[in-house]
């Protein structure tokens, strides 16, 4: 059948059981329990001129399958999960791994064995092994902070080699800011890892979609009781009615086409901006991507390699490693950070947590609280980091909650 597209103003919003804003993995696997499970007539409001949110793949002009918003590699050991997205689409074999390029030499990241015998020789490095598996234990992951508190001078010496060359340099590019100024649920993801296991995750099942995440994303929204309106921003549709004409008055209700919305609406968007920024804007990192194709088989050793020491961009990608396609060619990506700062012309990525930007959400949620049927779900709604599986995960949860109410 394919995806069922309609235009919002051909929308008869008496006939909307549920309505759902984003077609990400929050927003569409909601969208198709509630259809499957619920017999929910669901609509789904999407902001972008396609569906699959950030996952979003294409076929570019050398005729590489990129993914435009970034790398995504799915990984998990929430089998759930895992059954759920294999559903909609047959899976690739894919451990992804990533090199840091370290003045043109390249480091397995994270940081193992094989990095500290490139870094400080055979002889030195398995003195220093020796010590950090005595200390933590083998096949263990070891926060920089954890190496950074420790007083024995040569764990001392790894640590600094870690946080000068792999860490430091990366993630004022990353996050705009001093490692001291990133909040710790940052830094936790920049381990050493205590073995030889070069890939980047280590979760129990991995891979890749075969045809691509946009096949993936079609065929979960494919179902008679779903639409799918492109092109369409939740606050031009929304008419937000609040208790009063307090700045911080909740929410009374949500209406569409001048009717009151009673069925649950769950919202994957940035919560500021449903409420046009009315506190200020919560801060954002933002990316940008610069692809190049090259005459090439391939450009890289690996999928991503990290630009820990040098370089204006992050990483790069090559799409190639990650889809396992054939080809004369091939495609990379250059990726380069920086400041949210324009809704219309850039994509807000990753929340810059801290305490202060914390409570400046919480006030902003604290707009919905009277709202029993409004459900902030995934990154954006809730500004926190989740990677795609947990979001599959509670999109789920919160799926097996709508369908017993």
């Amino acid at each position: 059948m394919g995806v069922r597209y309609v235009d919002f103003k051909d929308v008869e919003i008496a006939q909307v059981d549920a309505l759902v804003v984003g077609s990400g993995f929050a927003g569409s696997v909601v969208a198709r329990e509630l259809a499957e499970r619920a017999d929910k007539r669901v609509l789904v409001i999407e902001k972008r001129a396609h569906v699959g949110g950030n996952m979003y793949d294409e076929t570019d002009e050398a005729g590489i399958l990129v993914h435009r918003y970034g790398p995504h590699i799915f990984h998990t050991n929430d089998k759930r999960a895992f059954d759920y997205v294999r559903r909609f689409t047959e899976w690739r074999d894919y451990s992804h791994k990533v090199l840091a390029d370290w003045y043109g030499t390249y480091l397995p990241v994270p940081f193992n064995k094989t990095s500290m015998e490139i870094a400080f020789g055979d002889e030195r490095a398995a003195c220093l092994t020796e010590k950090l598996v005595q200390t933590f234990g083998d096949e263990r992951k070891v926060t920089i902070n954890e190496l950074r508190a420790q007083e024995d001078p040569e764990l001392t010496e790894v640590a600094d080699f870690v946080y000068r060359n792999v860490f430091l340099y990366y993630t004022q590019k990353q996050w705009g800011l001093t490692p001291e100024e990133v909040d710790p649920s940052v830094t936790a993801r920049v381990p050493v890892f205590l073995s030889r296991d070069d890939r980047y995750f280590q979760d129990a099942y991995q891979g890749m979609p075969a045809e691509g995440y946009t096949p993936l994303f079609e065929r979960m929204l494919d179902h008679e009781n779903i639409s799918v309106c492109l092109n369409t921003e939740a606050e031009s549709v929304f008419d937000l009615e609040f208790e009063s004409d307090d700045e911080d008055a909740p929410l009374a209700e949500i209406c569409l086409n001048d009717t009151a919305f009673e069925g649950p609406i769950v919202y994957t968007g940035p919560l500021d901006e449903l409420f046009l920024s009315r506190f200020g804007r919560l801060p954002y990192r933002s990316l940008d991507f610069v692809y190049e194709t090259h005459d090439v088989d391939y450009k890289l050793p690996c999928g991503t390699v990290n630009f820990t020491v040098t370089e204006d961009y992050t990483r790069i990608t090559e799409f190639k490693h990650l889809t396992g396609q054939t080809s004369a060619k091939t495609t990379i990506m250059k990726e380069y950070s920086h400041p949210y700062e324009d809704p219309k012309r850039q994509t807000p990525y990753y929340a810059i947590l801290s305490e202060q930007n914390n409570a400046h959400y919480e006030r902003y949620r604290a707009l919905t609280s009277s709202l029993p049927n409004f459900h902030p779900l995934g990154r954006l709604a809730e500004y926190r980091y989740y990677n795609m599986d947990v979001i599959i995960g509670r999109a789920l949860a919160l799926a097996d909650q709508l369908v017993e109410d």
